[in-house]
């Protein structure tokens, strides 16, 4: 049985930093993409940010690029997402996900295609 699991989030003020992690368990994990995806109240889930199997490619949305920062440990199936200078907008629940990959092709940003997924954490940027 695959899971992921979450931890870290929290309530933050604007310009504070924030690292979530994610344990995969049940799967080889360096066979898999793996992402962050967000949903703030009332909207729709939006992709965050996406990392290859080897962790060498990594893909971030506009909004989040040049701040936040995906990364894997393979050996302990951990992904990590570092936020820094976060904002207000960046307040939602942060979920991480899972795709197998074969290791060609671009790395996919559609939420759809993600076949597991964590338990969501919530983070609140204050103003």
């Amino acid at each position: 049985q695959v899971q992921l699991v979450q931890s870290g989030g929290g309530l933050v003020q604007t310009g504070d930093s924030l690292r979530l992690s994610c344990v995969g368990s049940g799967l080889i994990f360096n066979n898999y993409v793996v992402a962050w995806f967000r949903q703030a109240p009332g909207k729709e889930r939006e992709f965050v940010s996406a990392i290859s199997r080897s962790g060498v490619i990594t893909d971030y949305s506009d909004s989040v690029k040049g701040r936040f920062a995906i990364s894997r440990v393979n050996a302990k199936n951990t992904m990590y997402l570092q936020m820094n200078s976060l904002k207000p907008e960046d307040t939602a629940d942060y979920f991480c996900a899972a795709i197998y990959s074969s290791g060609s092709g671009p790395m996919t940003r559609d939420k759809r295609n993600y076949a597991y997924w964590g338990q969501g954490t919530q983070v609140i940027v204050s103003s």
